[in-house]
């Protein structure tokens, strides 16, 4: 028995409501497509962009791993080549400086308030050997305790002269040149010497020493 009357009418409110809803579906398929198609891209399954995307994140984390063992191999070279060096350096001076002739000459500061270091000059047995310049930073540096080695020589037994002439400013900021004069005696085995800048508090003057290591 056919419907009749209101029945009819709702069959077919029913009816129209399913056909717009499977025209707005297919509209918004049909829009994606031609999305797709005008991108020039291909219509991507929502599993294969999840895979992709996981997949990337695993080739993302392989290669920070690679790139931090490069890192690693790359420092580990640079500290091989740093000893290295130092190994190098160290066999340098024994071959140029043997112990039982090398003789090492350092220069330190304390307080400083008399005397500001521009440079000092070495002469041997009355040879000039060694003239530096100091640049405010190594100066500096001597003024907070820092020791330097200005100079390093081969020298025979025997005894020998030593003059060390100190230039800078003074007391009032004046330009200040003094020498400093001794003599040592060069046995077997290396020997060191400190020449050390200090203050003469009673005199307000610099002070300058040179003395030997024991």
């Amino acid at each position: 028995m056919l419907p009749t009357g209101s029945g009819r009418v709702e069959v077919t409110v029913i009816r129209n409501r399913m056909v717009t809803n499977a025209a707005a579906v297919a509209i918004v398929w049909l829009a994606g497509m031609l999305v797709a198609f005008a991108q020039g891209s291909e219509i991507v399954n929502p599993d294969a962009v999840v895979a992709g995307a996981a997949a990337g994140e695993v080739a993302k984390s392989q290669a920070d791993s690679q790139f931090r063992s490069l890192d690693e191999d790359v420092q580990s070279l640079k500290k091989e080549v740093l000893d290295l060096n130092r190994d190098l350096f160290l066999l340098e001076e024994e071959l140029l400086f043997p112990a039982n002739s090398q003789v090492a000459f350092f220069i330190s500061m304390d307080v400083g308030e008399y005397f500001e270091l521009d440079s000092v000059s070495l002469q041997i047995d009355g040879k000039e050997v060694a003239n530096y310049l100091y640049t405010e930073r190594e100066a500096g540096a001597l003024l907070r305790g820092g020791v330097q080695r200005v100079h390093m020589e081969n020298l025979k037994v025997g005894d020998h002269e030593l003059i060390a002439v100190f230039t800078g400013k003074g007391p009032h900021v004046r330009d200040y040149r003094r020498g400093a004069t001794m003599t040592f005696n060069k046995g077997i085995g290396a020997k060191y010497v400190e020449m050390e800048i200090s203050d003469r508090a009673a005199k307000q003057q610099p002070e300058f020493i040179i003395k030997e290591w024991e």
